[in-house]
């Protein structure tokens, strides 16, 4: 029989690539959705994936007590999530309500109602803030946003009822990883949505914060193969996911615009709006346990992450 597996916010980039990831691997795959998502846009093709859609919310306990009393599921992976750095500063409550009190009703509600149910908890490079690069997982975490503080409250809980309750409950310290659905508010499709724009005669310069800032960037593509690989590995473990190379958002912009054969400083501008109260200067992902010891690696170079971006904003804009 196939494995019958629940995804939290679906509708997200990571809910689309892991439904289509684990639908090719045979799975019944259900989606829990908020009724706010609604339909519409790039992640209207995860509902082909998607073999049940469930309309609710993680920040409602007895929604999921009532889901994980109607259904078995072997896998559960835990991606529903504020995960707006930037929102947090102006909203930090609901972004405490929905990263850490819903994580803790989805462990609450398998530790009663299917504490044979593996769960996957997608944790954030955020969590790190400022530490020196490149950050492990034996890394201090110092976050510097009220996501980041969120996060690891979270990531803190999955540990302790992994421990507490012998349950199989691990979580995924995820570095930036984007695509071509990212959501228009991150910088990433920001800056290739611009560019397109531009090239299009249809904009005409694109601002930005801090262009200093140092990120890892992969292909959300290659990081729900880690998710997958992490619940069929031996023991509930915690691995960083990465590439283990650095890049600033200057970086990215010049990447983005010269596959035009633009000179981005034409048309980029900073703009102190788009700052941080709090900035996190670099991260970057220390890879080798996840190279060594969960057998995965990524496949998509920052390059060919851009060019996989373009390609899908210049044919739909």
């Amino acid at each position: 029989m196939s494995k019958v597996a629940l995804i939290t916010g679906a509708t997200g980039q990571d809910g689309y690539y892991l439904a289509k990831l684990l639908k090719s691997k045979g799975y019944t795959v259900h989606g829990l959705v908020r009724r706010s998502a609604g339909r519409h846009a790039e992640r209207e093709h995860v509902f082909e994936y998607l073999d049940k859609c469930i309309p609710g919310d993680v920040t409602d306990f007895g929604t999921l007590c009532r889901i994980f009393e109607q259904h078995d599921y072997d896998e559960v992976y835990h991606l529903a999530a504020q995960s707006f750095v930037a929102e947090s500063f102006s909203d930090p409550f609901s972004t405490w309500k929905i990263n850490t009190q819903g994580t803790l009703n989805v462990l609450e509600a398998i530790r009663h109602f299917a504490p044979h149910t593996k769960l996957y908890n997608a944790a954030s490079s955020e969590m790190f803030g400022n530490e020196s690069a490149p950050q492990g997982i034996d890394t201090p975490f110092m976050p510097r946003s009220p996501y980041g503080v969120a996060k690891l409250a979270a990531y803190q809980l999955v540990k302790n009822y992994r421990e507490a309750y012998n349950l199989f409950v691990c979580s995924g310290i995820l570095f930036n990883h984007e695509s071509p659905i990212r959501g228009e508010l991150f910088v990433t499709r920001k800056i290739v949505k611009a560019a397109v724009a531009i090239k299009k005669k249809r904009q005409k310069e694109l601002r930005l914060g801090n262009l200093n800032a140092m990120r890892d960037w992969g292909h959300a593509e290659d990081y729900v193969q880690a998710m997958h690989m992490m619940l069929q590995h031996a023991r509930p473990t915690d691995f960083v996911i990465g590439t283990g190379k650095t890049y600033s958002i200057r970086d990215f912009c010049l990447y983005t615009f010269d596959h035009f054969g633009m000179n981005y400083e034409n048309y980029v501008t900073v703009s102190p709006e788009y700052y941080r109260p709090a900035e996190v200067n670099q991260l970057q992902a220390d890879i080798q346990p996840a190279l060594f010891d969960l057998g995965w690696q990524p496949t998509h170079t920052l390059k060919t992450l851009i060019a996989d971006m373009i390609t899908y904003e210049w044919n739909n804009s």
